[in-house]
Parts: structure tokens; C-alpha cells; sequence
């Protein structure tokens, strides 16, 4: 699809007026937390997968929808996690380069250059399970550890910095694991999730203590990858993941 044909479907009459969604797409490959960024053709601007509202869907179609448009998948697990309506969190400037570095018509599309709020929403996937497609208007989309982010456009650093504090509040609680773990799993694998989120190594014995506490692990037989007296055991969670 080309970015004048994708934008020109953009008529300012099927959307509700000043409200966009932003998605934060964590990725956990066993080790490593990544979050997916596309980057604007021909302009250096990074931001965050998003869209308009439609007049004819609600916000959790526009937004699941989107977010398969770029990862092909369905069914993942979606959480809005907060609105975003700060005045000043507009850049008309940056929405105006975007538009006429992909040869667009800028009064034809000046309603792109207004304010938006944006309900932001974050989702969990396998980053290795996916070939991400950027949309019409940008040169890539990739993922990026979180301590090797480029600098995002407007507020989408905030955004993801709230998503982050999201999802470490909620992993116990919604077992979260469930969206990024297979579905058997060593102690070790889960621990590793958790450092991913976190950021820090944790304490093995304190870590497997607190997990089997919680009452949300289902213990199997064990993983014989190797010597027998260093087989662990496989987990997994005992309850189903809710999809949204």
C-alpha cells in the first residue's frame, strides 16, 4: 500500500475528532524486554504504533486492530493503562514534517496537525514469534531494549515509562507471565521474566519462595536437558489468562 493511498483513506469525516490511541507492544523473548518503535520516512522521528479513533468501532476494535496490522497476531492480551490529554503534549511541527516528507497534501490533512488525546493501551507478545510491518508512513518499525530506545516523538517516552509501572504492578495479580512464557516452564525461565520487567537480577531463593506462595503455579515433571541431579522442574500457571 502506498503512503498517499493510506493516507487519503484518513478522511477527517470517519473519525472522532481529537482522539487517538497509542500502543506500548512489550516483547519478552525469555531474556530480554523490547518494546516495538517505528520510525517516520525520511524524518528521524520515532514513536509508538498508534491510530484514530473510528466513528463506526469502539476503541478496543480500532486498538486490536491496529496492533495486528502490526504484528499479524490476534488475540493478545490488551490493557488500557491511561489517558494522555496534557495541552502540550501536541507537536503540529513533527506531524506537519511526517506529512510532507511522504509527499502529502498538508491542507488536505491539517486535521492531523490538531491536538489529540490518547488512550494508551499496552500489550505482551514474544518478540521472536513476530516480523513486525511498519505502517504507510514509516521507513521501519523495530524493537528496542528498553535502555536503547531512540528518543520518541511528544510524550511517548512518558507513555512508555507508565506502561512499564503498569505491567511491574500488575505481573502477580493478572498473571501477566502468561502472554510471554510457554506453557510449561522452569523456575529459572520465570525468574528471568521478572528480571526482564524489573530490570534487576533478583535473589533465586527469595524469588521461588514468593512464587510458590502465591498459589498460582502448577508444578510438573521435570526437564531432563541434561545430568539428572540438575534437571529442574516445569511450571505453569494454574489459572488461564483472560483475552481481551
Amino acid at each position: 500500500m502506498d503512503s498517499e493511498k493510506h493516507l487519503t483513506s484518513l478522511n477527517k469525516e470517519d473519525y472522532l475528532p481529537h482522539i487517538a490511541f497509542d500502543s506500548v507492544i512489550f516483547g519478552f523473548n525469555g531474556k530480554d524486554l523490547k518494546i516495538l518503535v517505528l520510525e517516520y520516512q525520511n524524518t528521524g522521528l520515532f514513536a509508538l504504533p498508534g491510530g484514530f479513533l473510528g466513528r463506526n468501532e469502539s476503541l478496543e476494535e480500532a486498538v486490536a486492530n491496529g496492533v495486528k496490522q502490526r504484528t499479524g497476531i490476534n488475540n493478545l492480551y490488551l490493557e488500557q493503562f491511561h489517558t494522555f490529554s496534557n495541552p502540550g503534549r501536541a507537536n503540529p511541527e513533527a506531524m506537519k514534517q511526517i506529512l510532507e516528507m511522504n509527499g502529502m497534501n498538508i491542507k488536505a490533512h491539517d486535521w492531523l496537525l490538531d491536538r489529540f488525546i490518547s488512550v494508551a493501551y499496552y500489550a505482551l507478545i514474544n518478540f521472536e514469534e513476530v516480523d513486525p510491518v511498519p505502517d504507510a508512513l514509516a521507513d521501519s518499525i523495530d524493537w528496542y531494549s528498553l535502555d536503547k530506545l531512540p528518543p520518541l516523538m511528544m510524550d511517548h517516552r512518558k507513555i512508555v515509562q507508565k506502561a512499564l509501572d503498569t505491567l511491574r504492578d500488575n505481573l502477580d495479580r493478572k498473571l501477566l507471565g502468561m502472554n510471554l512464557l510457554p506453557e510449561k516452564f522452569t523456575m529459572k525461565e520465570l525468574q528471568n521474566f521478572y528480571e526482564g520487567i524489573y530490570g534487576e537480577p533478583l535473589k533465586r531463593t527469595a524469588f521461588q519462595r514468593r512464587m510458590l506462595a502465591t498459589n498460582t503455579l502448577e508444578r510438573h515433571e521435570k526437564r531432563y536437558d541434561g545430568g539428572a541431579h540438575k534437571a529442574p522442574y516445569l511450571y505453569s500457571f494454574k489459572a488461564p489468562l483472560k483475552k481481551k
